[in-house]
């Protein structure tokens, strides 16, 4: 068996996919660094990632997949799930090798997968537009922390160029150590570690705006005022708002009105 080990970065998978087939590789495993275990009767292959031989198969699949099913792609790779780059390998050549469209051949395992973890992706995609908060800081930045299950910041870049077009903010993912930073012009991605807890109120005092706290209040507030304790239903609530993005919702901070368990 050959282990094909790559940086980790979309580019270097494309890259891997190009070398699979420039050095006729077969019985192929692909690994992020970091995560490859050694091959008794093997050899490891150490892909350099290469614009030039990653744009190739880029175009070459943009052009093969429609774009719903190559946005499939790149969602299942943002995945990070384990051997998950062994499945978009499998994938690619399996479209590659098609005389047709075979990109909607849910009976290929391959295809199947990247069906099914691309919807968990977009799905986290929408929970982080709706559940980001952003708090302003002294500088009059807006700051927000999240922790998605996967790594979902370059699909909401977008969204919130958009619709926060008129503030400098900052998201940060406190899982993988990113952020997107926006400056009123345009998004950069920011590497920091960056580690602020939501309950620490000395620390949050030292860069919160003064009216910060205010807003949060007031926030907590209007909340409370639209729960209706007859109607409560804490699954339905669970469901649409899981407990694991509770930590860093402004509603859900201690001193709310609304506990946690009121819906």
């Amino acid at each position: 068996m050959r282990v094909v080990v790559f940086d980790g970065s979309f580019e270097g998978l494309l890259t891997a996919i190009f070398e699979v087939y420039e050095y006729k590789m077969t019985d192929v495993k692909v690994y992020r660094e970091g995560q490859a275990n050694p091959v008794l009767f093997g050899e490891t292959h150490i892909v350099k990632t290469d614009g030039v031989k990653a744009d190739r198969v880029y175009n070459k699949l943009k052009d093969l997949l429609t774009p719903v099913a190559f946005n499939q792609f790149y969602k299942t790779f943002l995945s990070e799930l384990p051997l998950i780059e062994n499945h978009l390998l499998g994938y690619a050549q399996y479209i590659l090798s098609a005389k047709r469209s075979v990109e909607n051949n849910y009976n290929h395992p391959d295809v199947l997968m990247l069906q099914q973890i691309s919807r968990k992706v977009q799905r986290e995609k929408h929970r982080m537009e709706a559940f980001v908060r952003f708090q302003l800081t002294k500088d009059n930045l807006y700051y927000a922390i999240i922790q998605p299950d996967f790594n979902v910041l370059p699909l909401i870049n977008k969204h919130f160029k958009e619709r926060y077009a008129d503030q400098r903010w900052l998201i940060y993912d406190g899982l993988r150590k990113y952020g997107l930073y926006y400056d009123l012009t345009s998004v950069a991605v920011v590497q920091m570690n960056f580690s602020v807890d939501n309950n620490d109120k000395s620390m949050l005092a030292t860069i919160h705006d003064q009216k910060e706290t205010l807003y949060q209040q007031l926030w907590q507030q209007y909340f409370s005022s639209v729960n209706i304790a007859a109607r409560k239903n804490m699954k339905l609530h669970i469901q649409h708002m899981p407990k694991r993005y509770w930590r860093h919702l402004t509603e859900k901070q201690p001193g709310q009105r609304l506990s946690d368990d009121s819906q």
